[in-house]
């Protein structure tokens, strides 16, 4: 059998392995954007849990924030200071009933101070955006913590 005519019965090998190639090679470069993806969104979670810590509040588990928060915020970075998200964000701080029982109450200082950091943390160029509607909410010392110094 000449050689010419072993490469043309054995085609399809060569057409396979081809395809596996490139299958391989778009696998790969699928995997490597997903690995960056998660190790920046690990590096942006572990800046915000030593934020929070700094500020005085229990470590979470950063891999939970890159899940939650991803590398971009994610919803919480959605322009923020719209009108919907500041009503939503508003009555989220409300006394918890519903319909015509649903009042607003004095919020705890510290869970705004902890919107903020994230804000800072994953999208620094918005916080200024809510700064004065943040300041201008009514907070206080409304959440009994154990030990230790707040504010």
């Amino acid at each position: 059998m000449s050689p010419t005519a072993f490469a043309s019965r054995h085609k399809w090998i060569h057409i396979g392995a081809i395809v596996l190639l490139v299958g391989f090679v778009v696998v790969g470069l699928i995997q490597y954007k997903a690995v960056r993806s998660t190790n920046q969104s690990l590096d942006k979670a572990n800046q915000l849990t030593d934020e929070l810590v700094a500020a005085g509040f229990a470590r979470p588990d950063p891999a939970t924030l890159a899940r939650a928060l991803g590398e971009d915020g994610g919803i919480v970075c959605e322009d923020p200071a719209s009108a919907l998200k500041s009503a939503l964000w508003k009555i989220n701080m409300s006394n918890g009933a519903t319909g015509p029982g649903q009042r607003p109450v004095i919020a705890d200082r510290r869970a705004l101070q902890a919107e903020a950091l994230v804000l800072k943390v994953y999208c620094p160029g918005t916080l200024h955006r809510i700064q004065e509607e943040l300041d201008d909410l009514k907070t206080d010392r409304t959440v009994k913590r154990d030990g230790g110094d707040d504010d």
